[in-house]
């Protein structure tokens, strides 16, 4: 049986289009998570991460070696959730809080994208609110729960969520 011209070309187009939607579709960007030392620094504020307790964050840029810490979430977020933000993220990590306790997160990094988070929560990280991370819905709704907050997966947060007015100009014990 002679399979028409048309036919072939088709098929052959449709298994390269699959075979190429799964490339770009991998989850693993090639960038681990770095732990944070004892002298790791905040990028917007230079704060020493290891000083403060609540969730923090990492950002991967094409073209640097070493990623932009953030000593919480709020921070993050803020800078990469802004329409101005240009610079190619490669990974963005967040710690896991099922995993890691508040008051001294160590390790327990994860993909911040795949993780859920908890914004309007009565927890305060280093500048105040802060947008608590975990791995699992389950775990952002017992925060919530026993914090307040709602629970929002990454693809939901907006810039609004993330302003850091919050902290010292509402801090009334300044």
């Amino acid at each position: 049986m002679k399979i028409p011209p048309l036919l072939a070309h088709t098929a052959v187009l449709l298994i390269v289009a699959t075979l190429l939607a799964a490339c770009g579709n991998k989850a693993d960007t090639g960038v681990a998570p770095v732990e944070i030392a004892q002298d790791s620094s905040c990028a917007l504020d230079g704060m020493l991460l290891a000083d403060y307790p609540g969730p923090k964050a990492q950002i991967h840029y094409d073209g640097t070696p070493e990623p932009e810490f953030f000593c919480d979430t709020m921070e993050m977020f803020s800078l990469y959730l802004k329409p101005e933000q240009a610079r190619k993220v490669k990974a963005i990590y967040v710690q896991d809080l099922d995993k890691t306790t508040w008051e001294a997160p160590k390790g327990a990094w994860i993909d911040a994208k795949a993780a859920f988070y908890v914004v309007g929560s009565k927890k305060r990280g280093a500048m105040g609110p802060t947008i608590p991370s975990f791995g699992t819905r389950a775990g952002a709704q017992k925060f919530a729960e026993g914090n307040g907050g709602k629970v929002y997966p990454f693809a939901q947060l907006t810039a609004d969520m993330a302003r850091l007015d919050g902290g010292a100009l509402h801090d009334q014990r300044m």
